[in-house]
């Protein structure tokens, strides 16, 4: 028994293994890491585990989409075994002696990905049974797929060593002298190991027995008896195609990303985060193969310098609001600009410009004369789940009461996707009543709006934006560089049918008219906190609360009227779809948007200000209060959202030393909890100015249906999570609420 312990302790893949965990940390931190995102343990909120269990290609989760990820996974097998081959070959001289040395290393180094592939098979079929409730035979199809591309990947790599590399009997038996560039060592910070200690077996890992290609086991064998010329010429071979093949992939991955306009060539987002791994493993690799002992040095040294040289014009690339004019004179952001956009006259202006489109709202909602309810409709954030949920309830709601829902929406806020959701929506609502013969409430829009957006995304990060984006498009007669930005936008719009290609201006019109309820956009301005107000309207009334006009040295203005701040950059050509972008920019997901201003800011996702809408409800109620209660029977605030406020609450018992040093950060952490409170603040001050009532507010929430399952927030759907938040709207509380919707919508005076 002690023997076959001993055995196994001393058998190559185990010494490899513990080789990793003594000298190669970074590598195996790449494994870990995906292996916290398959099994969940980080980022499941957030949709990253359904990447891998239930990859979707061309629309469809099946044979091709596992096909793609098998394929992406071979590759970071590869660049993982080519990586490990540079840093540690010479640590076992017994390799040089035997044929087809890197692939009998492969296969015995191969403990870490086979361990991962395995287990992201068997998560699957988990998955698929007990979520998906699919039948075996589509498991099966699906394993296979993973497995043939995976298989595929490490063929065409085995074909190319085999024509590539000689085998140390192939060499010729005698050589004067080395040629040039096997006769030292390259490696600027490396300990050099020379031809003599591999020979000696002074750098000798020990190992008593490796897997041959069939799968049994055989002893080493020693080298000292063989020409140290050979060794190192097997040696060096093995290192320059394992290079060579390395930079033949990292130049087909930036030709895709050329491609990235056809569908085709959207591969699965998980198999994109395979690929992103595979290039920081074999960066990691290359910096240590040249750097050895300084290789942390160096990364921290790269990781200032790449930051400064990004820092300058010519490197550093910022993504830019499609439609703004970059080449002109940018506009002067700071407090006196703003002060000068928010004045009495432009305030006074723009209110008077919405008092006539409220004017027109009321015209259609009640010829009569009486005073019908005015609904401001409020979304929240959170990917395709609150964008799924919006339309759920737009339509269900909508339909229920004839078309009368919509119609008595004067105004529509909210941040990230479920403003993607409702803005669709009100497109769709648009084209109706300007005179297109479409079915409102099919539910062929929702299938629409549910459509992956996340696999473009990722795949232009991995072959374009980790790079220097250079291929270029044209729009409003500007160019602007390609970019997960551009492909998020286009994706978008192929989507929904290819109805949003228009600027923001073209819904002034409509919106005046009262066709369509107003809709604001609120991106959060990074570098002061401030809300970018985005409205083909002049919307200085929004800048601030009205006391703000007459003390403000008192009252500061805490957002931006967008239109008004860049009239001389064409704000009003700029491109619908880049306002739905901005205000739904998640960090590091979709890059910030960087506007034409002196000194130079950048806006990102709504949610970090106002992740419900409701800043600008209750502001736009505050400022048309004496409008609303005068031609109005009230207000009915339909608060929409994607998050259940009731959560379990963490007790801080039980915590680590090092949790309680960062404890007191947790509360930063709270921003959605943080954004609750204060949203109760601000209804309460509705309720004290309008008087109850004049206000009603109702909730339509989505809370998971159990079974310990929750559609995440990602740009992602899976067909069950896509269910799950349609099947919602049928719970008792949501019920509850369309029914006073319905009641509401009766009370006229």
């Amino acid at each position: 028994m002690k023997k076959k312990l001993t055995d196994i302790f001393y058998s190559f893949p185990v010494q490899l293994l513990l080789l990793h965990l003594r000298s190669n940390l970074l590598l195996l931190t790449i494994w870990l890491l995906l292996t916290l995102f398959l099994t969940g343990m980080i980022g499941k909120s957030y949709g990253i585990q359904l990447l891998f269990l239930a990859p979707e290609y061309l629309g469809e989760v099946g044979f091709w989409s596992f096909l793609m990820l098998g394929l992406s996974f071979g590759g970071l097998f590869m660049s993982w075994n080519l990586t490990c081959y540079l840093l540690n070959a010479h640590y076992f001289p017994f390799l040089a002696s035997l044929e087809r040395p890197f692939t009998k290393f492969c296969l015995n180094n191969s403990l870490l990905p086979l361990a991962f592939g395995v287990s992201l098979m068997l998560l699957h079929v988990g998955f698929e049974s007990h979520f998906m409730y699919s039948t075996f035979g589509n498991v099966l199809v699906n394993c296979t797929g993973f497995v043939l591309g995976t298989i595929i990947t490490l063929l065409l790599s085995s074909i190319y060593f085999t024509f590539t590399n000689k085998d140390i009997q192939n060499f010729p038996k005698k050589r004067r002298k080395l040629p040039p560039n096997l006769s030292r060592n390259i490696n600027p910070g490396s300990r050099r190991v020379s031809i003599e200690d591999i020979k000696s077996e002074r750098t000798k890992w020990r190992v008593d027995t490796y897997l041959t290609l069939s799968l049994r086991p055989r002893l080493v064998r020693s080298v000292a008896h063989y020409d140290i010329k050979l060794l190192m010429s097997v040696f060096r071979q093995n290192h320059f195609h394992a290079l060579v093949i390395q930079l033949v992939g990292f130049l087909i991955l930036v030709g895709c990303g050329l491609l990235i306009d056809y569908a085709i060539f959207r591969i699965p987002a998980g198999a994109s985060i395979v690929i992103i791994c595979s290039l920081l493993c074999a960066f990691v690799g290359a910096v240590s193969y040249w750097f050895t002992r300084w290789r942390l040095t160096i990364l921290l040294i790269l990781a200032v310098g790449i930051n400064y040289i990004t820092s300058k014009d010519y490197f550093n690339y910022k993504n830019k609001a499609y439609g703004l004019n970059y080449e002109c004179e940018k506009a002067e952001y700071s407090h006196q600009a703003l002060q000068g956009i928010f004045t009495p006259d432009n305030w006074q202006t723009d209110f008077q410009n919405t008092i006539e489109i409220l004017e027109n709202w009321k015209e259609k909602v009640a010829p009569d004369g009486d005073k019908p309810k005015m609904i401001v409709y409020c979304v929240s954030g959170g990917g395709l789940k609150a964008a799924v949920w919006a339309m759920q309830v737009l339509q269900h709601t909508d339909s229920l009461t004839q078309g009368d829902f919509t119609k008595h929406t004067a105004m529509m806020s909210g941040a990230s996707g479920g403003m993607i959701g409702t803005a669709y929506y009100r497109e769709l609502l648009l084209l109706k009543n300007t005179g297109s013969n479409i079915g409102l409430y099919d539910s062929k829009y929702i299938d629409n709006i549910s459509k992956d957006l996340l696999n473009s995304i990722a795949f232009t990060i991995a072959s374009n934006d980790l790079f220097m984006p250079f291929a270029t498009f044209e729009y409003g007669g500007h160019t602007y560089k390609k970019d997960r930005g551009y492909v998020f936008e286009n994706q978008l719009d192929e989507n929904a049918g290819n109805i949003f290609g228009k600027n923001i201006d073209a819904y002034k019109q409509p919106e005046k008219e009262a066709i369509v309820p107003m809709m604001f956009f609120t991106p959060s301005i990074v570098n002061d906190g401030r809300r970018m107000i985005m409205s083909p309207h002049g919307v200085s009334y929004m800048m601030a609360s009205p006391a703000a006009l007459s003390e403000p040295e008192v009252i500061d203005i805490d957002a931006v009227d967008f239109g008004r701040l860049f009239a001389n950059q064409d704000s009003e050509k700029l491109r619908y779809l880049t306002a739905l972008r901005a205000n739904a920019t998640f960090p590091y997901i979709l890059p910030n948007v960087y506007l034409p201003t002196e000194p130079e800011i950048e806006i990102m996702d709504a949610g970090f200000r106002d992740n419900f809408g409701l800043k600008s409800a209750v502001r736009f109620i505050h400022v048309f209060n004496d409008w609303i209660l005068e031609n109005t029977s009230g207000v009915v605030l339909v608060q929409v959202t994607g998050i259940d406020r009731d959560t379990e609450i963490k007790p801080s018992n039980n915590v680590g030393i090092f949790s309680s040093i960062l404890s007191p950060l947790g509360i930063a952490g709270q921003v959605i909890d943080l954004q609750f409170y204060e949203n109760d603040n601000n209804v309460g001050l509705i309720y004290d100015i309008m008087g109850k009532e004049n206000f009603d507010i109702v909730h339509l929430t989505y809370r998971p249906s159990g079974e310990n399952f929750e559609a995440p927030i990602s740009f992602h759907l899976t067909e069950r999570g896509r269910n799950d938040i349609l099947d919602a709207i049928y719970q008792p509380k949501n019920q509850a609420a369309i029914a006073k919707i319905k009641r509401l919508l009766k009370e006229r005076r």
